[in-house]
C-alpha cells in the first residue's frame, strides 16, 4: 500500500541506539587478551620446540659417547687382561732369578709338562727352597690328574699333591676348574759313570 503525506511534514528518522563504552571497553579488551594469550601460547610452544630439539640433539650425543666409552671399557678390559697374565710372567721368571738353583731345568720342566696337558694352564709359581706350590686353571678335572702324571713322569719332581681343585663360578660359558698342587723339585741324579777297565791280568807262568 501507498500512503501519501498530506501534511508535507517530514518524516522522522529512526533513533540510534548508542552503544555502551563499557561494553566497547570490555569487548576490546578481550580482544586484547586473546591476542595476548594467543602470543603467550605461540611462545610458548616455540620455546618447547626449541627444547625438544635440544633433547633429541643431546640424547644422539649422548649416545654416540656411550658407544665410544663402551669401545674404550672393552680395550681397557682386553689390556687389563694382557697386564695380568704377563704380570704372572713377570713373576714366574723373578721367582726363578730368586732360586737360581736349577731354574732353567725348572723352567723347561715345567713347560714339557704343561705343553703335554691339554686345556691347563698355570697363572702362578712360588718356590721356597725346593717346595713348589703351583697354581692354574684346566678344563676338567682329568686335566689336572694328567698334569700331576706326567710332573711325576718327568724325573725333576716328587710328593706331587694337590691341595685345592674347584670349579671357577665367575666363569659360566664354559667349564673351568682352579686348582694349587705343591711338590719337591730336584734335578734328576746322574747315573754313575762306569769304571775304565783295568789293564788285563798276565796269566800265571808255567813252570818247566
Amino acid at each position: 500500500m501507498i500512503r501519501i503525506n498530506l501534511l508535507g511534514r517530514a518524516r522522522p528518522k529512526a533513533a540510534r541506539q548508542a552503544v555502551p563504552l563499557e561494553a566497547t571497553l570490555q569487548i576490546v579488551f578481550f580482544v586484547l587478551s586473546l591476542v595476548v594469550a594467543g602470543g603467550i601460547l605461540y611462545y610458548d610452544w616455540h620455546s618447547m620446540k626449541q627444547q625438544s630439539a635440544e633433547v633429541r640433539n643431546q640424547i644422539t650425543r649422548l649416545t654416540g659417547e656411550k658407544a665410544r666409552l663402551e669401545q674404550l671399557k672393552a680395550q681397557v678390559d682386553e689390556s687389563e687382561k694382557q697386564r695380568v697374565v704377563l704380570q704372572q710372567r713377570i713373576n714366574i721368571i723373578e721367582e726363578l732369578q730368586r732360586n737360581r738353583t736349577g731354574g732353567q731345568e725348572l723352567l723347561n720342566a715345567l713347560a714339557n709338562t704343561v705343553s703335554r696337558t691339554d686345556t691347563l694352564w698355570l697363572t702362578s709359581l712360588q718356590r721356597r727352597g725346593n717346595v713348589l706350590t703351583l697354581v692354574g686353571s684346566a678344563g676338567s678335572i682329568n686335566a689336572v690328574a694328567n698334569f700331576i702324571t706326567q710332573l711325576r713322569r718327568s724325573g725333576y719332581f716328587d710328593q706331587v699333591e694337590i691341595r685345592e681343585s674347584q670349579q671357577d663360578a665367575a666363569i659360566t660359558t664354559v667349564q673351568m676348574f682352579n686348582f694349587t698342587l705343591t711338590a719337591q723339585f730336584a734335578l734328576p741324579q746322574a747315573a754313575p759313570a762306569a769304571r775304565p777297565a783295568g789293564p788285563a791280568a798276565a796269566p800265571p807262568a808255567r813252570k818247566g
